[in-house]
C-alpha cells in the first residue's frame, strides 16, 4: 500500500514530537500544576490552537491540497507553484487583518471563550494578557500549513511532520531557562507559544526553498482556482473541525466548573491525542494527497482500495490503543504528570477524564480517515451536515452530563459525539 511509507514518515516524526510534547507537559505540570495560572494559560493556548486546527490544518489543507494536486497533474509544476504563491499572498494579508482585529477585541473574545472567568476579574484580565501574546501563533502556523500542504503534494512529508518538534523544544527551553525573565509563569509559557510559531515558520520557509519550490509573494489574481479555494474553506472548517469545535465547547462550559477543571481536561486530552496523532492524523495527512491524485487521474478502483486499507489499518491500531488507555489511565497520568505542583487529587481527576476520552479513540481516528475521503473528491457538504449535527449533540450532552459528572461529563459527551460523527 502506497500509504505505508508516508504514514511511517509522518508517524515517526509525530512520535518524536509527542515524546517531546510529553516532556513539555511534564514540565508545565510540575511548574504550574492544575491551578489558576494553568487554567488561564490553557485557555489562552486553546484560542490560536482552535483556529489552527479548524482552519489552517483543517479547512485550509482540505481545500488547498486537492486543488494544488489537480493543478500539478493537469497544468504542471510552474502553474501549481504560481497558485501556491497567490494563495500565500492572500493568506498573509487576511491573517494579518484577523490578528489585528482579534488583538483589539481580545477582551470580548476571551469573555466568549471562558464566560465562567467573568466572575473573577483577576482571571479574566490575565486571560486577556496571555491571549494577546499567544494569538499571533495562528499567523505563523497558518503559513506553516500552507508550506506543509505544498510539500505533501510533492510527496515530501518529513518537514511538515517534523515542524511541531520545534514547538515542544521551544517550550522546554523557555521553561528551563527563562522563567525568571517574565512577570508570571503564564506569561513565560505564552511567549514560548509565540516564538515557537515563528521558529516553525522559519524552518518551513528554509525547507521550501531548499527543495526549489519558490513559493513567495506575488500579485494574487482572483482566478477560478482561488474562487474555488474560498468556496471550499468555509464549509470545510466545519467538516474537518468538528472535534475542535466540540473541544472548544468543552472549554467554554468547563470555565463554569471548579478551578482546575480546564487543566484536568487538558492533561487528559494530551494523552488521548497520542494515538489520534500517530494513527489518525498521520494516515489522514498521507491519504489526502494520495487520494486526490488517484481521483484526478480517474483511478477509481485504486482510490477505493487505498481508502479501505487506510480504514482497516487505522482500526487495527486504534482499538487496542483505546482499550489500553482506558485500563491504565491512572498510571499513565501519574507517571507523566504527578510531581511538583501536580497533586494526587489532580491525578485522579485527570485520569477519570482520560478514561472517558479513551472510549472515543477509534471514533476520533476514523473521523481523521473518513473526512479526507470526502475532501479528496471535493465533497465538503456531506461532512458539514454531519458535523453541525454532532456539535449540537455534543453541546446538549455536555449540558446534561456536566451536572452529574462535572468535567468527566464533558469528556464523556465529547466521546459520544465523536462516535455519532
Amino acid at each position: 500500500m502506497k500509504l505505508i511509507k508516508p504514514f511511517l514518515t509522518i508517524s515517526g516524526f509525530t512520535f518524536i514530537s509527542k515524546i517531546l510534547g510529553f516532556v513539555r507537559d511534564i514540565l508545565i505540570a510540575a511548574f504550574v500544576g492544575a491551578g489558576i495560572i494553568a487554567d488561564v494559560f490553557f485557555v489562552a493556548f486553546k484560542l490560536p490552537n482552535f483556529f489552527r486546527r479548524l482552519f489552517a490544518e483543517g479547512a485550509f489543507s482540505a481545500a488547498f491540497i486537492p486543488i494544488f494536486s489537480s493543478i500539478l497533474k493537469t497544468s504542471g509544476r510552474s502553474k501549481a507553484i504560481q497558485f501556491g504563491s497567490e494563495v500565500l499572498s492572500l493568506l498573509f494579508f487576511i491573517l494579518f487583518i484577523i490578528i489585528i482585529i482579534f488583538e483589539f477585541l481580545m477582551p470580548l473574545v476571551v469573555y466568549f471563550l471562558a464566560p465562567g472567568f467573568a466572575q473573577d476579574p483577576i482571571k479574566l484580565n490575565l486571560l486577556v494578557e496571555l491571549s494577546r501574546i499567544t494569538f499571533p501563533y495562528l499567523f505563523f502556523i497558518s503559513l506553516v500549513s500552507l508550506y506543509t500542504g505544498v510539500l505533501n503534494s510533492f510527496n515530501r512529508f518529513a518537514a511538515g511532520a517534523a515542524a511541531p518538534i520545534f514547538l515542544n523544544l521551544t517550550f522546554i527551553v523557555f521553561i528551563l531557562c527563562f522563567e525568571e525573565m517574565f512577570k508570571t509563569k503564564g506569561h513565560m509559557l505564552s511567549w514560548a507559544v509565540f516564538f515557537a510559531g515563528l521558529i516553525q515558520l522559519i524552518f518551513l520557509v528554509f525547507t521550501i526553498f531548499k527543495n526549489d519550490l519558490q513559493i513567495f509573494f506575488v500579485r494574487p489574481k482572483y482566478s477560478k482556482y482561488i474562487k474555488k479555494l474560498f468556496k471550499l474553506i468555509i464549509p470545510g472548517a466545519i467538516g474537518a473541525g468538528v472535534i475542535q469545535i466540540n473541544l472548544l465547547v468543552d472549554v467554554i462550559l468547563a470555565s463554569f466548573l471548579e478551578t482546575g477543571s480546564i487543566s484536568y481536561l487538558y492533561y487528559a486530552e494530551r494523552i488521548n491525542q497520542l494515538p489520534i496523532a500517530l494513527i489518525g492524523v498521520a494516515l489522514g495527512t498521507a491519504l489526502l494527497p494520495t487520494l486526490s491524485k488517484q481521483i484526478s487521474k480517474n483511478e477509481k478502483r485504486k482510490a477505493f482500495y487505498t481508502q479501505n486499507r487506510a480504514i482497516e489499518f487505522s482500526l487495527i491500531l486504534a482499538i487496542p490503543a483505546s482499550i489500553a488507555i482506558f485500563i491504565i489511565a491512572a498510571p499513565i497520568i501519574s507517571s507523566f504528570f504527578e510531581r511538583g505542583e501536580f497533586s494526587v487529587t489532580d491525578k485522579i481527576l485527570s485520569a477519570k477524564a482520560l478514561q472517558a476520552f479513551a472510549v472515543g479513540v477509534p471514533a476520533y481516528v476514523l473521523v481523521k480517515i473518513l473526512t479526507p475521503i470526502f475532501f479528496a473528491r471535493q465533497n465538503i457538504l456531506t461532512p458539514v451536515k454531519i458535523a453541525i449535527f454532532c456539535v449540537f449533540i455534543n453541546f446538549l450532552l455536555n449540558i446534561i452530563l456536566m451536572h452529574f459528572y462535572q468535567h468527566v461529563g464533558i469528556a464523556i459527551a465529547t466521546a459520544i459525539a465523536s462516535w455519532v460523527n
